[in-house]
């Protein structure tokens, strides 16, 4: 099986994208010795060489969940500052979170739409209100429903409704992108500065 974590730097100084690369260096040799695959799918560099404000792993394997556990949460690494000499602190603080990174496209074929004949409203005289000629579409896997009654003709209202539902869905499957995008961007203002779940040392 596989999942994905986010390691983040969040807001923290140069030295946290430091860190975060040394984390991960440690978090991809643990793996080999794991017999974990490790795949870096998306990074944001940091402001110096050879550092990441953030990194997006996939990680892969039997025991995948257990290695993961290890490896989520505050992580801290625990070293003077390369950048500024006789600086007193020497915690740098990294957040690491599983995540979501894909939303399944939501399949749609006609078979799974219900399609009714309603009776039409408003203007268009006696035949219009008496004929069945709206449609009701209902898609059954989402619950999705539109109803059409624009046109004079079942068979045009019926290709409207069918169209209506595929773009419906689909601006869900995109919104439902965008949310777990939003997510990992407010990750980075969720760092922990302080008790850490895992430290490392040079």
């Amino acid at each position: 099986m596989n999942l994905h974590l986010l390691l983040s730097a969040g807001r923290g100084p140069q030295e946290c994208a430091w860190a975060l690369a040394r984390l991960l260096s440690r978090l991809e040799a643990d793996a080999v010795r794991n017999d974990v695959d490790v795949v870096r799918l998306d990074s944001v560099v940091g402001d110096r060489p050879g550092t990441y404000r953030s990194v997006l792993v996939r990680l892969t394997g039997t025991g995948v969940e257990a290695f993961a556990a290890r490896w989520t949460g505050t992580l801290c690494w625990q070293a003077p500052s390369p950048y500024r000499t006789g600086h007193g602190r020497k915690n740098w603080y990294v957040a690491a979170r599983q995540c979501e990174v894909d939303v399944p496209v939501t399949p749609f074929t006609e078979a799974d739409v219900e399609v009714l004949a309603v009776r039409t409203g408003g203007p268009g005289g006696q035949h219009r209100n008496k004929a069945s000629t709206a449609v009701r579409a209902t898609h059954r896997p989402t619950g999705t429903v539109v109803v059409v009654d624009t046109e004079r003709q079942l068979s045009l209202n019926r290709s409207i409704a069918l169209r209506l539902l595929r773009q419906r869905i689909t601006a869900g499957d995109e919104a439902a992108r965008r949310a777990l995008v939003a997510i990992r961007r407010r990750a980075h203002d969720e760092v922990v500065r302080g008790g850490p779940t895992r430290t490392e040392r040079p």
